[in-house]
């Protein structure tokens, strides 16, 4: 079963930028379609951009323009590069095998906090 180990949030002020990178385990990691979730407090665990294997890529709106989803297969590595962060972006972050309903899905890593605060 793949694994994830999710790095890179932080404290940041309205404005700022954060990468966010997650490491899979296992030898099938350039074949899944990725993507980065993220929870706020008090609310559902939402999408927010997936990639396929071959570099395709797809957003919410409210991130269009803002974050960038990217992978290195090689590494087994899915980055998320956030510019312009808002508060509204506050939130536990996840990577996972891409899926419509993350509410479905029975394995998470433990995420990485992103707190976007002046």
């Amino acid at each position: 079963q793949v694994r994830f180990v999710e790095s890179g949030g932080g404290l940041v002020q309205p404005g700022g930028s954060l990468r966010l990178s997650c490491v899979a385990s296992g030898s099938i990691f350039s074949i899944l379609v990725m993507a980065w979730y993220r929870q706020a407090p008090g609310k559902q665990r939402e999408l927010v951009a997936h990639i396929t294997r071959g570099g395709n890529t797809n957003y919410i709106d409210s991130v269009k323009g803002r974050f960038t989803i990217s992978r290195d297969n090689p590494k087994n590595t899915v980055y998320l590069q956030m510019n312009l962060l808002e508060p509204e972006d506050t939130a536990a972050y996840y990577c996972n095998l891409y899926t419509v309903n993350p509410q479905a899905i029975g394995y998470w890593g433990q995420g990485t906090q992103v707190t976007v605060s002046s």
